[in-house]
């Protein structure tokens, strides 16, 4: 239950904080996420991988300032990354909850927003990681 705990402050700090109040936070909320993460549970990495989006919608320097935290949080997302299921032409009713479209959306939210360096991270703890801004 502490894990949707926090998820629901992460929430509610992206919605009020200012950037400033958000960036101080950063370094607070890492080992929950990665508690978080380290559950195993799907609906919890999903809720925890949408609050990182959320927060990385927030501003720019979001993402750069998460970069030194990588080595915390993507080694658990190494095991769901290629967790896809290939419906064929049928419809998915999840809506996007499947785990393995939430982790490959959040890698690539964390590229574009980490800077200039967030790939090489990303692509250290997540090897099968293939980049959506370079063509490498």
């Amino acid at each position: 239950m502490a894990h949707w705990d926090w998820y629901s402050k992460t929430r509610r700090t992206c919605a009020r904080g200012t950037l400033t109040q958000i960036f101080q936070t950063i370094p607070m909320l890492i080992l929950p996420m990665r508690d978080a993460l380290n559950t195993r549970n799907p609906d919890i990495i999903i809720a925890t991988l949408s609050a990182l989006q959320q927060l990385l919608r927030v501003g720019p320097s979001i993402g750069i300032a998460l970069v030194p935290y990588y080595r915390q949080l993507l080694p658990t997302l190494n095991l769901y990354k290629q967790r896809r299921i290939n419906i064929g032409d049928r419809i998915d009713f999840r809506g996007g909850r499947r785990i393995g479209d939430v982790v490959n959306a959040t890698l690539e939210q964390l590229e574009q927003c980490g800077g200039p360096d967030a790939y090489l991270n990303i692509k250290y703890m997540v090897p099968t990681y293939e980049s959506c801004v370079y063509n490498r």
